[in-house]
């Protein structure tokens, strides 16, 4: 229970801080009054002025804040946030979930060099299947199946499972390039099928960053697939779970391991960049709405129909997790 409690506080902690260093970072790039940088909610456990500006850490670790001079309304100071220039009051706004996917991205890319990267490079072949029969070796560098070009282990998999019967496999051996019929049998264990080859494993900084940057797009994807189907209402794999089944999957991805530690880390970093980016009220993607809105237009709304349009939101979001809390809270029992 020890683990799982301080490995929430660790990669929620890390999450809001790279979350709320994007907009703190902007702010005073743009020469912003930042009154607080806070990460956590509730009553404050530390605090220490420096500057202008006061950096605590509050009771609660679900989340933080940074607090602008000026963000919830009108301001007299100049460098008050409401007082500056579309542009820029967009640029601190979307900074924060930008971190968001940056920070993902270096945490894939750590998984994947600590992992390293598949080659296309044959490292082993097993006696009895397919392509040991059929003459490929260790050492032989696929170059192309079935006429095309291969770039990446990702590709083999794909050709061989996507295979109706046989397969015509070229390889590079020796700066000889040969040519192979393979028939893909299937793993009993797997259902899926193979040809009996693994790839040479390296490690290289610039394909993990490379690999890092894939993995968060085909995340994002995900994600917006099933928001999708939840807006349409079709059937979707899995649930909405809340704070307490977050520190549930937190715990048991430490108990595993550092590497899925980070994963579930990159992943819970990837779903606040994407939701804060959602056009609702008092969220990221709201505020920006109404900031283009202003460049349309020409003039800015309201502060006060703004400020009750995210108050609205507001109470709604909090509305919301309270039921999913109450859900995770039944789950458990």
């Amino acid at each position: 229970m020890f683990t799982t409690i301080v490995s929430f506080i660790i990669v929620f902690g890390v999450i809001v801080i790279f979350h709320e260093g994007g907009h703190f970072a902007l702010a005073k790039l743009n020469g912003i009054k930042v009154n607080e940088f806070s990460v956590g909610f509730g009553p404050k456990i530390y605090s220490k002025k420096k500057g202008e500006t006061d950096y605590s850490v509050r009771a609660f670790p679900i989340g933080g804040f940074v607090k602008m001079d000026g963000e919830d309304g009108f301001s007299e100071n100049p460098r008050g946030f409401s007082n500056q220039g579309p542009l820029k009051r967009l640029s601190v706004i979307i900074a924060g979930p930008l971190m968001n996917f940056v920070l993902a991205v270096l945490l894939l890319s750590i998984i994947s060099f600590n992992i390293g990267i598949p080659t296309t490079t044959v490292e082993e072949v097993f006696a009895g299947k397919p392509a040991s029969m059929s003459g490929i070796l260790p050492g032989d560098e696929i170059k192309t199946i079935n006429d095309i070009e291969i770039k990446s282990w990702s590709d083999v998999s794909s050709a061989i499972a996507s295979s109706e019967d046989e397969i015509y496999m070229t390889v590079d051996r020796n700066e000889n390039l040969l040519n192979f019929h393979i028939t893909p049998v299937i793993e009993e264990e797997t259902n899926r099928k193979i040809v009996g080859i693994l790839p040479t494993i390296e490690k290289s900084l610039f394909k993990s960053i490379s690999a890092g940057w894939n993995q968060m797009v085909f995340i994002c994807k995900s994600i917006f697939g099933f928001l999708g189907d939840m807006i349409s209402g079709n059937q979707v794999e899995g649930e909405v779970i809340g704070p307490v089944g977050i520190v549930g999957i937190i715990g048991e991805a430490a108990n595993t391991g550092i590497m899925s530690l980070l994963f579930i880390a990159a992943y819970l970093s990837i779903n606040l960049g994407i939701i804060n980016l959602l056009p609702f009220p008092a969220l990221d993607g709201g505020r920006l709405i109404f900031i283009i809105l202003e460049i349309v237009r020409g003039k800015p709304v309201p502060p006060e129909k703004e400020g009750f349009v995210h108050f609205i939101g507001f109470a709604i979001l909090m509305g919301l997790m309270v039921f999913i809390l109450l859900k995770d809270i039944v789950r458990l029992f």
